[in-house]
Protein backbone atom coordinates (compact mmCIF):
# COMPACT_ATOMS: atom_id res chain seq x y z
CA UNK A 1 0.00 0.00 0.00
CA UNK A 2 2.82 2.39 0.89
CA UNK A 3 4.50 1.64 -2.43
CA UNK A 4 1.27 2.36 -4.28
CA UNK A 5 0.82 5.69 -2.50
CA UNK A 6 4.44 6.61 -3.25
CA UNK A 7 3.94 5.75 -6.92
CA UNK A 8 0.77 7.84 -7.12
CA UNK A 9 2.62 10.74 -5.50
CA UNK A 10 5.63 10.83 -7.79
CA UNK A 11 3.94 9.73 -11.03
CA UNK A 12 2.68 13.25 -11.91
CA UNK A 13 6.21 14.56 -11.39
CA UNK A 14 7.70 12.07 -13.83
CA UNK A 15 4.82 12.54 -16.27
CA UNK A 16 5.71 16.23 -16.33
CA UNK A 17 9.39 15.30 -16.61
CA UNK A 18 8.60 13.60 -19.91
CA UNK A 19 8.60 17.12 -21.38
CA UNK A 20 12.10 17.81 -20.06
CA UNK A 21 15.18 17.39 -22.29
CA UNK A 22 18.91 17.86 -21.92
CA UNK A 23 20.85 19.24 -24.87
CA UNK A 24 24.51 19.15 -25.85
CA UNK A 25 26.11 21.13 -28.66
CA UNK A 26 29.50 21.37 -30.35
CA UNK A 27 30.61 23.43 -33.31
CA UNK A 28 32.17 26.68 -34.45
CA UNK A 29 31.94 30.31 -33.30
CA UNK A 30 32.34 33.06 -35.89
CA UNK A 31 33.07 36.70 -35.00
CA UNK A 32 31.79 39.63 -37.07
CA UNK A 33 33.35 43.07 -36.64
CA UNK A 34 36.03 45.56 -37.62
CA UNK A 35 38.85 43.02 -37.93
CA UNK A 36 37.17 40.81 -40.53
CA UNK A 37 36.50 41.67 -44.15
CA UNK A 38 34.02 38.81 -44.67
CA UNK A 39 31.13 38.02 -42.36
CA UNK A 40 31.94 34.31 -42.45
CA UNK A 41 35.50 32.99 -42.54
CA UNK A 42 36.12 29.32 -41.86
CA UNK A 43 39.84 29.79 -41.15
CA UNK A 44 39.07 32.35 -38.43
CA UNK A 45 36.30 30.36 -36.70
CA UNK A 46 36.89 28.83 -33.29
CA UNK A 47 35.37 25.98 -31.26
CA UNK A 48 32.28 26.44 -29.08
CA UNK A 49 30.55 23.89 -26.86
CA UNK A 50 27.16 24.10 -25.14
CA UNK A 51 25.10 22.30 -22.53
CA UNK A 52 21.47 23.12 -21.88
CA UNK A 53 17.93 22.11 -21.02
CA UNK A 54 14.54 22.30 -22.73
CA UNK A 55 10.94 22.01 -21.60
CA UNK A 56 8.04 21.33 -23.99
CA UNK A 57 5.10 23.64 -23.33
CA UNK A 58 3.09 22.40 -26.34
CA UNK A 59 3.62 20.07 -29.31
CA UNK A 60 5.29 22.97 -31.16
CA UNK A 61 6.64 25.45 -28.60
CA UNK A 62 9.34 24.89 -25.98
CA UNK A 63 11.43 26.89 -23.54
CA UNK A 64 15.22 26.48 -23.72
CA UNK A 65 18.35 27.57 -21.91
CA UNK A 66 22.00 26.99 -22.80
CA UNK A 67 25.42 27.65 -21.29
CA UNK A 68 28.10 28.03 -23.97
CA UNK A 69 31.87 28.29 -23.73
CA UNK A 70 34.08 29.03 -26.70
CA UNK A 71 36.40 31.62 -28.20
CA UNK A 72 36.52 34.32 -30.87
CA UNK A 73 39.48 35.43 -32.94
CA UNK A 74 40.36 37.64 -35.91
CA UNK A 75 43.51 39.00 -37.54
CA UNK A 76 43.93 41.88 -40.03
CA UNK A 77 46.74 39.99 -41.78
CA UNK A 78 44.28 37.33 -42.96
CA UNK A 79 42.14 39.85 -44.86
CA UNK A 80 42.63 40.91 -48.49
CA UNK A 81 41.77 44.58 -47.96
CA UNK A 82 45.01 46.60 -47.93
CA UNK A 83 43.80 49.03 -45.25
CA UNK A 84 43.20 46.12 -42.89
CA UNK A 85 46.56 44.53 -43.68
CA UNK A 86 48.38 47.82 -43.06
CA UNK A 87 46.54 48.36 -39.75
CA UNK A 88 47.78 44.91 -38.64
CA UNK A 89 45.58 44.57 -35.55
CA UNK A 90 44.37 41.28 -34.09
CA UNK A 91 42.49 39.95 -31.11
CA UNK A 92 41.38 36.78 -29.41
CA UNK A 93 38.92 36.28 -26.60
CA UNK A 94 37.34 33.52 -24.57
CA UNK A 95 33.55 33.70 -24.73
CA UNK A 96 31.03 32.64 -22.10
CA UNK A 97 27.29 32.90 -22.83
CA UNK A 98 24.08 32.10 -20.98
CA UNK A 99 21.03 32.02 -23.25
CA UNK A 100 17.34 31.87 -22.30
CA UNK A 101 14.60 31.80 -24.91
CA UNK A 102 11.92 29.99 -26.83
CA UNK A 103 11.89 27.60 -29.78
CA UNK A 104 9.09 26.91 -32.25
CA UNK A 105 9.09 23.57 -34.07
CA UNK A 106 7.41 23.82 -37.47
CA UNK A 107 6.26 20.17 -37.43
CA UNK A 108 4.68 18.24 -34.59
CA UNK A 109 7.24 15.66 -33.44
CA UNK A 110 4.42 13.43 -32.20
CA UNK A 111 3.77 12.67 -35.87
CA UNK A 112 6.98 13.52 -37.73
CA UNK A 113 10.51 12.14 -37.49
CA UNK A 114 12.06 15.56 -38.12
CA UNK A 115 11.28 19.26 -37.95
CA UNK A 116 12.83 22.60 -38.89
CA UNK A 117 12.59 25.24 -36.16
CA UNK A 118 13.25 28.87 -35.30
CA UNK A 119 14.36 30.31 -31.98
CA UNK A 120 14.88 33.66 -30.27
CA UNK A 121 15.62 34.92 -26.79
CA UNK A 122 18.04 36.91 -24.68
CA UNK A 123 21.58 36.19 -23.54
CA UNK A 124 24.30 37.47 -21.24
CA UNK A 125 27.85 37.02 -22.53
CA UNK A 126 31.33 37.77 -21.24
CA UNK A 127 34.40 38.50 -23.37
CA UNK A 128 37.93 39.72 -22.70
CA UNK A 129 39.87 40.82 -25.82
CA UNK A 130 43.60 40.09 -25.85
CA UNK A 131 46.44 40.34 -28.37
CA UNK A 132 50.14 39.52 -28.65
CA UNK A 133 52.64 42.26 -27.93
CA UNK A 134 56.05 42.66 -29.61
CA UNK A 135 57.58 39.96 -27.42
CA UNK A 136 54.84 37.43 -28.14
CA UNK A 137 53.18 37.86 -24.75
CA UNK A 138 49.38 37.77 -24.62
CA UNK A 139 48.10 41.10 -23.27
CA UNK A 140 44.61 42.11 -22.11
CA UNK A 141 43.45 45.10 -24.16
CA UNK A 142 40.55 46.60 -22.21
CA UNK A 143 42.71 47.93 -19.32
CA UNK A 144 44.99 49.69 -21.85
CA UNK A 145 42.23 52.02 -23.17
CA UNK A 146 43.66 51.78 -26.69
CA UNK A 147 41.10 54.28 -28.04
CA UNK A 148 41.22 56.64 -25.07
CA UNK A 149 38.39 55.06 -23.08
CA UNK A 150 38.15 56.60 -19.64
CA UNK A 151 40.37 59.65 -20.25
CA UNK A 152 39.03 61.07 -23.54
CA UNK A 153 35.75 62.98 -23.72
CA UNK A 154 32.88 60.85 -25.00
CA UNK A 155 34.72 57.54 -24.68
CA UNK A 156 33.68 55.44 -21.71
CA UNK A 157 35.43 52.29 -20.57
CA UNK A 158 33.47 49.42 -22.10
CA UNK A 159 32.07 46.57 -20.02
CA UNK A 160 33.17 43.03 -20.79
CA UNK A 161 29.82 41.56 -19.74
CA UNK A 162 27.08 42.49 -22.17
CA UNK A 163 23.58 41.62 -23.39
CA UNK A 164 22.91 39.87 -26.72
CA UNK A 165 19.82 38.80 -28.64
CA UNK A 166 20.11 35.25 -30.06
CA UNK A 167 18.16 34.56 -33.27
CA UNK A 168 18.42 31.45 -35.39
CA UNK A 169 17.17 28.43 -37.26
CA UNK A 170 17.78 24.73 -37.06
CA UNK A 171 16.50 21.27 -37.84
CA UNK A 172 16.19 18.13 -35.71
CA UNK A 173 15.80 14.45 -36.55
CA UNK A 174 14.54 11.85 -34.08
CA UNK A 175 16.84 8.86 -33.70
CA UNK A 176 14.22 7.38 -31.36
CA UNK A 177 11.58 8.69 -28.98
CA UNK A 178 14.15 9.95 -26.50
CA UNK A 179 17.10 11.03 -28.65
CA UNK A 180 17.37 13.70 -31.35
CA UNK A 181 20.21 15.04 -33.46
CA UNK A 182 20.24 18.31 -35.33
CA UNK A 183 22.06 21.27 -36.82
CA UNK A 184 21.60 24.83 -35.56
CA UNK A 185 22.78 28.23 -36.79
CA UNK A 186 22.39 31.10 -34.34
CA UNK A 187 23.19 34.79 -34.82
CA UNK A 188 23.93 36.95 -31.77
CA UNK A 189 23.08 40.63 -32.08
CA UNK A 190 25.07 42.62 -29.52
CA UNK A 191 25.07 46.19 -28.28
CA UNK A 192 28.83 46.67 -28.06
CA UNK A 193 31.45 47.48 -30.70
CA UNK A 194 34.37 46.43 -28.52
CA UNK A 195 34.43 42.64 -28.64
CA UNK A 196 37.61 43.16 -30.72
CA UNK A 197 38.73 46.33 -28.83
CA UNK A 198 38.38 48.32 -32.09
CA UNK A 199 35.60 50.83 -32.73
CA UNK A 200 36.38 54.47 -33.53
CA UNK A 201 39.48 56.60 -34.24
CA UNK A 202 43.04 56.76 -32.98
CA UNK A 203 43.50 58.77 -29.81
CA UNK A 204 46.41 61.18 -29.45
CA UNK A 205 49.65 59.25 -28.93
CA UNK A 206 51.01 61.59 -26.24
CA UNK A 207 47.75 61.48 -24.28
CA UNK A 208 47.62 57.68 -24.50
CA UNK A 209 51.23 57.36 -23.36
CA UNK A 210 50.65 59.71 -20.41
CA UNK A 211 47.52 57.86 -19.31
CA UNK A 212 48.45 54.21 -19.93
CA UNK A 213 52.11 53.94 -20.89
CA UNK A 214 54.13 52.64 -23.83
CA UNK A 215 52.44 49.23 -23.95
CA UNK A 216 49.09 50.88 -24.65
CA UNK A 217 50.64 52.86 -27.53
CA UNK A 218 52.22 49.70 -28.95
CA UNK A 219 48.94 47.77 -28.82
CA UNK A 220 46.84 50.64 -30.21
CA UNK A 221 48.92 50.80 -33.41
CA UNK A 222 50.82 47.80 -34.78
CA UNK A 223 51.19 48.86 -38.40
CA UNK A 224 54.29 50.02 -40.25
CA UNK A 225 55.43 53.61 -39.99
CA UNK A 226 54.73 56.20 -37.32
CA UNK A 227 51.70 56.33 -35.03
CA UNK A 228 48.70 57.90 -36.86
CA UNK A 229 47.56 61.45 -36.22
CA UNK A 230 44.79 61.71 -33.60
CA UNK A 231 41.38 61.33 -35.25
CA UNK A 232 42.59 58.97 -38.00
CA UNK A 233 40.12 56.16 -38.64
CA UNK A 234 40.93 53.02 -36.65
CA UNK A 235 37.54 51.28 -36.91
CA UNK A 236 33.86 51.99 -37.52
CA UNK A 237 31.12 52.14 -34.91
CA UNK A 238 28.28 52.23 -37.48
CA UNK A 239 27.64 48.52 -36.92
CA UNK A 240 28.03 46.74 -33.61
CA UNK A 241 30.06 43.54 -33.31
CA UNK A 242 28.27 40.21 -33.52
CA UNK A 243 28.98 36.49 -33.44
CA UNK A 244 27.47 33.31 -34.82
CA UNK A 245 27.28 29.76 -33.48
CA UNK A 246 27.09 26.83 -35.92
CA UNK A 247 26.55 23.67 -33.90
CA UNK A 248 25.58 20.03 -34.09
CA UNK A 249 23.03 19.40 -31.35
CA UNK A 250 22.20 16.22 -29.43
CA UNK A 251 18.95 16.32 -27.43
CA UNK A 252 18.16 13.62 -24.87
CA UNK A 253 15.01 13.00 -22.83
CA UNK A 254 16.34 11.28 -19.68
CA UNK A 255 13.15 10.46 -17.72
CA UNK A 256 10.77 8.92 -20.25
CA UNK A 257 12.35 5.44 -20.01
CA UNK A 258 11.33 5.24 -16.35
CA UNK A 259 7.77 6.16 -17.30
CA UNK A 260 7.63 3.43 -19.94
CA UNK A 261 8.85 0.75 -17.56
CA UNK A 262 6.29 1.65 -14.89
CA UNK A 263 3.46 1.81 -17.42
CA UNK A 264 4.40 -1.45 -19.13
CA UNK A 265 5.23 0.17 -22.48
CA UNK A 266 8.20 -0.96 -24.61
CA UNK A 267 11.37 1.12 -24.16
CA UNK A 268 13.58 2.73 -26.83
CA UNK A 269 11.67 1.35 -29.80
CA UNK A 270 10.32 3.32 -32.72
CA UNK A 271 6.57 3.59 -33.00
CA UNK A 272 4.35 4.83 -35.81
CA UNK A 273 3.79 7.94 -33.72
CA UNK A 274 6.99 9.22 -32.27
CA UNK A 275 5.81 11.49 -29.47
CA UNK A 276 5.70 10.73 -25.80
CA UNK A 277 2.76 8.41 -24.94
CA UNK A 278 1.83 10.62 -22.02
CA UNK A 279 1.33 13.75 -24.14
CA UNK A 280 0.36 12.35 -27.55
CA UNK A 281 -2.74 13.91 -29.08
CA UNK A 282 -4.50 13.50 -32.40
CA UNK A 283 -3.80 16.03 -35.08
CA UNK A 284 -0.76 17.75 -36.67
Amino acid sequence: MKKLLLLLTILPVFASAQNFHLSFGAGLANYQGDLKQNSLSLKQMRFVGSIGARYDLTEHFLLRTNLSLGSLKADDSKNKDQFLKDRNLSFQSKLFEWELGGQYNIFNLNYKWWTPYVFAGAAVFHFDPMALDKTGRLVKLQPLSTEGQGFTAGRKVYKRTQIAIPLGIGAEYLLNEDLRIGLEIGYRKTFTDYIDDVSKRYVDETALYAAKGQLAVDMAYKGTGSYPVAGTVRGSDKNKDAYIFIQVKLVWRPFVDWYKRTSGLPSMKKDKKVGCPGTRVDGF
